[in-house]
């Protein structure tokens, strides 16, 4: 073989596996970047509904504190979100949303509360989003 076709193959091959690995690189990388962009999306909507979760429960909760549960639908748009949660939430949320709806219904068939005279809110009683916001926490760390 020719030394100048010799060289010119060379040089062609080092060209072709140069443009592969750099080809490679940018493929590996933007995989990359758009798992980091889909778990990022993925912890806001997961924080979403979670928040969402929490605001719902705590006005129920307060409702089912003063009155009884005269309209069962009240509590549809909490176990819709509950429902929403379920789809990706480990089992550790799914246990503690479960508790917090079981506690709210609870509430609803416990006498009411009488606000006239002070609540003691450093009861555990009234803290009943704990356990779901640990979870919540540890969830969203993981």
């Amino acid at each position: 073989m020719n030394a100048a076709y010799l060289s010119a193959l060379s040089a062609l091959l080092g060209s072709a596996i140069g443009a592969l690995a750099s080809l490679a690189t940018t493929w590996l990388t933007q995989r990359h970047q758009d798992r980091a962009q889909r778990r990022a999306q993925e912890a806001t909507r997961q924080e979403r509904l979670y928040g969402e979760f929490i605001d719902e429960a705590a006005k129920l909760y307060v409702d089912a504190m003063t009155h009884a549960m005269e309209d069962p639908t009240k509590i549809v748009h909490l176990t819709a979100v509950f429902s929403k949660i379920r789809l990706f939430a480990p089992p550790s949320v799914i246990e503690a949303a479960e508790a917090v709806i079981r506690r709210i219904i609870e509430t609803y068939y416990d006498p009411n509360e009488d606000f006239a005279q002070r609540p003691d809110f450093k009861s555990r009683k009234n803290d009943f989003l704990t356990d779901f916001t640990t979870a919540c926490r540890n969830d969203l760390r993981a």
